[in-house]
């Protein structure tokens, strides 16, 4: 059997791998294997999107977090190079934009071992983010690029990145296909919080940009509590409260509540009248669950759901009229990935 090394760390990350990895183990010549990183290891932030999705236990854990950017992003790559020297897989495919996805680029990329980037070709073109920096890197150094719009493709054309490259559409997508029913009909969230469908909004807050300045945060803490008459729920990220506390800023007037698992989230995005986040998946999550949405940020690599109207930055007050957005696909983008990664192998080793 081929393998296929697949590294996550970080909770968006394991919501894209559900559906992935179910249609990598439906072929029987490859063998899909996980690496956490351990990025995410608060068990509300990682253990629990495995119960839930199903997802079977890595077979690699690095259980490294913590410290800088580049220290977290040095450790990875030093494990991550010798879990892919130990495996020795015949690609390695990494996912989104973050430390593990940079440091797994990077290392599968100085063993000469090819690179397949899920959501590939997406910018923000704010280069003081981090993540902008990890997944312009990350393309720069794959032979797979699996794109999730069309924007992304032309973003990569102006790179001269045009080899390998495919328009897939969105495994976000496929996640909520696979699992929105189960959230409706497992989820308790609504009932423990007393919340009742449309009398409430939700909101995540989690981005250095945003959280790393006591300026930042506490004005975009006053906009939650000031942008609608309905109750704003904030699931909070343990680095942002660390960061409120830090600061000395006040979360009244915020339903502040534990991070939750993913069914728990699609539930109460499901049920809530809109979205604010600065999260890139949940403006996404918001158009698939058709809520409206607010970006906690000055700008979104998700352009088209501004452009179709269901999202709109907290710096502008209004949004352009609504219309569907095609790009996404139709919720088979991991069957289309699964079925590129196993001619690329097969045709490559």
């Amino acid at each position: 059997m081929t393998k296929i090394l697949t590294i996550v760390g970080a909770r968006p990350q394991f919501v894209k791998l559900a559906p992935v990895l179910a249609a990598l183990r439906a072929r029987p010549r490859l063998q899909p294997l996980v690496v956490h990183t351990g990025q995410h290891f608060d068990p509300g932030m990682s253990d629990v999107f495995f119960d839930e999705l199903g997802l079977p236990a890595p077979d690699h854990h690095l259980g490294i977090h913590g410290g800088s950017h580049g220290e977290m992003t040095g450790r990875m790559l030093t494990a991550i190079e010798q879990t892919i020297v130990a495996e020795n897989p015949a690609a390695v495919l990494v996912v989104g934009d973050t430390n593990s996805t940079l440091a797994g680029a990077l290392a599968a990329s100085k063993l000469h071992v090819p690179v397949a980037h899920l959501e590939s070709g997406l910018r923000s073109f704010n280069k003081t983010m981090p993540e902008e920096i990890n997944r312009v890197l990350t393309d720069h150094v794959s032979s797979l690029l699996f794109c999730p719009t069309q924007t992304a493709m032309s973003n990569l054309a102006r790179e001269s990145i045009t080899e390998g490259v495919h328009h897939v559409g969105d495994v976000m997508f496929d996640a909520i296909l696979m699992f929105r029913i189960q959230a409706e009909r497992m989820s308790r969230v609504l009932d423990r919080l007393g919340l009742r469908e449309g009398a409430y909004s939700v909101a995540t807050l989690h981005r250095a940009e945003n959280t790393d300045s006591a300026a930042q945060l506490g004005a975009l803490l006053a906009y939650l509590k000031h942008s609608t008459d309905k109750p704003v729920v904030l699931p909070l990220h343990p680095r942002t409260r660390q960061k409120i506390a830090e600061f000395g800023l006040s979360t009244d007037g915020l339903v502040v509540i534990e991070p939750v698992g993913y069914l728990d989230m699609i539930r109460l995005v499901s049920g809530a009248a809109h979205v604010l986040t600065d999260s890139g998946g949940l403006q996404k999550e918001a158009y698939f669950l058709r809520k409206p949405c607010v970006t906690l940020r000055t700008e979104t690599e998700w352009t088209e759901t501004i452009t179709h109207g269901w999202n709109r930055l907290w710096t502008v007050d209004y949004y352009t009229p609504r219309t569907p957005i095609s790009d996404y696909g139709d919720g088979h983008a991991s069957k289309q990935i699964a079925d590129i990664l196993e001619q690329f192998v097969q045709v490559n080793r």
